[in-house]
C-alpha cells in the first residue's frame, strides 16, 4: 500500500509540476505578447525613418538612433530583414514554456524576460511558489534515480561484491552515464543544431546545468537559423532531468 501511495504521490507531483509550468507559460504569453508586438512595430518604424533620412542626419540624431537601436536589441527585438518578423513572437508557447522552466530552476539566462508591469509582478509570484516546487520535484526524481542505484547495488551484492566496492562502482556508473547523457551527447546535438563548436556546447551545457546561466549562449535564439518546432521544449526537458541528475549526484 505504501508503495502504491508513493507512486501516486510521484505521479501527482510530476503532473502538478508540468501543469504549473504550462499555466505559467500561458500567462506570460498572454501578458507579454502584445507589448512585444508594439516594440517590434516601433523598431521597424524607427528603422524606416532612419533609412529615409540617413543622408542628412545630425550627429545628435545619429547618436539617438544608435541608443534606440541598442535598446531594441537589448529587449530582444532585432530590426533586421522584412516585416514578417513582426509576426514571429519571442513569446510563442515553446519560448514561454522554456522561460517558465528557466525561472523555477533559477537558471535565468536573461535573454527573455517580462517587460510589462503585470508580467514582472506575475514573475515574482510564479518564482516564489515555483522554486520550492521545483526543488521538491527534483528531489523526488532524484529519489527515483537513487532507487535504481540501490537496485544495482543489491544486484552486485548478490554477486558477492564487497559493500565499499559497490558504493564506489555505483557512484562511478552514475557519474559516467550522467556525463555522457547530460553533457557529451547534448553538446554534440547543440553543435549540429546551433552551429557552435563542441567546446561551446560543453560550456553551454555546464553553465546551464550548474544553474549559473550567464545567457551568453542560449538555444534557439540565432536569427536566420531554422530550428525544428519542439526544439526548446526538448531542451527544457533535458534541463529538468539534468538538474535531477546533479541533485542525485550530491545525494550519493
Amino acid at each position: 500500500k505504501a508503495m502504491c501511495s508513493g507512486k501516486l504521490q510521484t505521479a501527482l507531483l510530476v503532473a502538478g509540476y508540468f501543469v504549473y509550468l504550462l499555466m505559467g507559460a500561458a500567462v506570460f504569453q498572454a501578458l507579454e505578447r502584445a507589448a512585444e508586438k508594439q516594440e517590434k512595430i516601433a523598431a521597424a518604424q524607427m528603422k524606416e525613418a532612419f533609412l529615409q533620412n540617413f543622408t542628412h542626419l545630425t550627429v545628435a540624431e545619429m547618436e539617438q538612433f544608435m541608443k534606440n537601436l541598442t535598446e531594441a536589441i537589448h529587449n530582444g527585438v532585432y530590426p533586421v530583414g522584412n516585416e514578417s518578423q513582426i509576426e514571429d513572437s519571442n513569446w510563442d508557447f515553446s519560448n514561454s514554456f522554456f522561460f517558465a522552466g528557466t525561472v523555477v530552476s533559477t537558471i535565468g539566462y536573461g535573454t527573455l524576460r517580462p517587460k510589462t508591469a503585470g508580467g514582472q509582478i506575475f514573475c515574482v509570484f510564479f518564482a516564489l511558489f515555483g522554486i520550492p516546487l521545483n526543488i521538491v520535484f527534483l528531489h523526488r526524481v532524484g529519489k527515483m534515480l537513487s532507487l535504481l542505484c540501490k537496485k544495482l547495488g543489491i544486484f552486485l551484492y548478490e554477486k558477492g561484491m564487497r559493500k565499499k566496492k559497490i558504493k564506489f562502482l555505483t557512484l562511478l556508473f552514475f557519474l559516467a552515464t550522467g556525463i555522457l547523457v547530460f553533457l557529451c551527447l547534448p553538446s554534440l546535438f547543440f553543435q549540429i543544431t546551433e552551429g557552435w563548436s563542441y567546446s561551446e556546447g560543453i560550456y553551454f551545457a555546464f553553465i546551464t546545468l550548474s544553474t549559473i546561466g550567464f545567457g551568453d549562449y542560449v538555444v534557439g535564439k540565432q536569427p536566420g537559423r531554422n530550428y525544428f518546432s519542439y526544439y526548446r521544449t526538448l531542451v527544457a526537458i533535458w534541463i529538468i532531468f539534468g538538474l535531477a541528475w546533479i541533485a542525485l549526484l550530491f545525494n550519493l
